[in-house]
């Protein structure tokens, strides 16, 4: 059976994988020109079950190997003393399974695992679908017209074949207010493999250090008290918003603004989530971000976007003779991870960008006592975090007897 995955970045690259070891053929459409992989993008963690299914794919080893390795992180406020934090020993205590590497590493590697089982076409997108029962045409903004038996959206928070199936975005996203920009500049910092902090009431701007490129990550994370309106596609519109935002800001932030006009990663997006009664409907189904965004940046999207793919798959493979009822069996599957996931996010804002002078002064030296807990100490209140408990809310299942082609060594 012939499935086509809109999108090429984490949750696609993992479904397309198990579709192949299950004795499905995979395509995928990316509109980037090129598998968009590399040092650029910005750091996201995998932890938990999306550790174990990496593991089942046989890339853990490599996505260990490319882990950030970012050791410390200063924290700095105007006016106040710096404050240190050993982010070695927070990581080791947040999960006996956690990385922190940079989206465009993680997407390479799981990329690379299905190039032996999927067919990949860049520089295109779906212009059109028509599901008619038996089966989905479709037809590419190139002009190619193709037949699938299922067509998924793995296309992220600004998905084509949501909009083309469920409906305009407008109606199924929830701004939670803030706003994230990442891109890569020279180390003028100095930072190596540290990070450095600035907060302030409704602003954090930080830059950490990329050990395999010697370059910087800048980020920024702000609130407004209105929703911004921008096209998601013109970087040069974003840019200039964010130059506004911060050019006042003070501390180092006009240093890193000056690298902004020449950077070629540059992301910028809303903190949104997606909300939908469905992920699916008849033959065309959604995972990931496309279906679910908890939100970038707090609410383990990453993770949550290859547990449920690798799900996806096997619902699928288990109800082979009947697609449409393999999505909704999938979507039964990961309703509750989805939901404790999406409940994270509103929780979290109110607490990772200082929204008052209080919150500010105590923040600092919160986080800097955590890590300095014993380990068995720091698991206990990870297994209590709400993102921990999201992840394992669904046991992971094993669908290897469902495997019809073997792992490539």
């Amino acid at each position: 059976m012939k499935i086509l995955i809109s999108g090429a970045s984490v949750a696609g690259p993992v479904l397309a994988y198990w579709l192949h070891r299950y004795g499905f053929e995979p395509t995928v459409v990316e509109r980037t020109p090129a598998m968009r992989h590399g040092l650029g993008g910005h750091a996201v963690d995998l932890f938990g079950p999306g550790a174990e299914v990496a593991r089942r794919m046989g890339c853990w080893d490599a996505i260990e190997a490319a882990r950030t390795r970012i050791e410390s992180m200063t924290i700095e406020r105007f006016g106040k003393r710096p404050v240190h934090v050993d982010l070695s020993r927070l990581y080791a205590g947040i999960s006996g399974s956690h990385v922190e590497i940079l989206r465009g590493e993680l997407t390479k590697i799981l990329s690379d695992a299905t190039r032996a089982g999927t067919e990949y076409v860049f520089g295109d997108s779906i212009a059109t679908l028509h599901d008619d029962g038996a089966g989905v045409d479709v037809t590419f903004e190139s002009g190619d017209e193709r037949r699938f038996d299922l067509v998924i959206g793995a296309d992220g928070m600004h998905s084509t074949v949501r909009r083309l199936a469920f409906g305009p975005e407008e109606s199924m996203r929830r701004p939670l207010g803030g706003y994230l920009a990442v891109f890569s500049m020279p180390d003028v910092l100095d930072l190596g493999n540290g990070m450095v902090a600035h907060f302030s009431v409704d602003r954090i701007v930080a830059g950490y250090g990329v050990h395999q490129t010697g370059q910087t990550r800048a980020g920024f994370l702000f609130r407004t008290p209105h929703e911004l309106h921008y096209d998601y596609r013109d970087k040069d519109e974003q840019k200039a918003l964010l130059a506004k935002e911060f050019r006042d800001y003070g501390w180092k932030a006009p240093l890193l603004l000056e690298h902004l006009p020449a950077a070629e990663d540059f992301y910028f997006d809303s903190i949104s989530q997606i909300t939908l009664d469905t992920w699916q409907r008849g033959r065309i189904g959604l995972v990931g971000d496309a279906g679910f965004c908890p939100a970038p940046a707090v609410g383990g999207g990453t993770s949550l976007a290859v547990v449920t793919a690798y799900i996806l798959a096997g619902e699928l493979a288990a109800a082979r003779s009947d697609l449409p009822s393999g999505l909704r069996n999938y979507e039964r599957t990961v309703r509750r991870m989805v939901d404790l996931s999406r409940a994270i996010g509103p929780k979290v804002m109110r607490t990772l960008i200082p929204g008052s002078p209080t919150a500010l002064k105590l923040m600092p030296f919160a986080a800097a006592a955590v890590p300095k807990l014993p380990t068995s100490v720091q698991r206990f209140i990870w297994s209590q975090n709400a993102v921990g408990k999201a992840l394992s809310s669904v046991p992971l299942p094993d669908y290897s007897d469902l495997t019809r082609v073997p792992r490539a060594a």
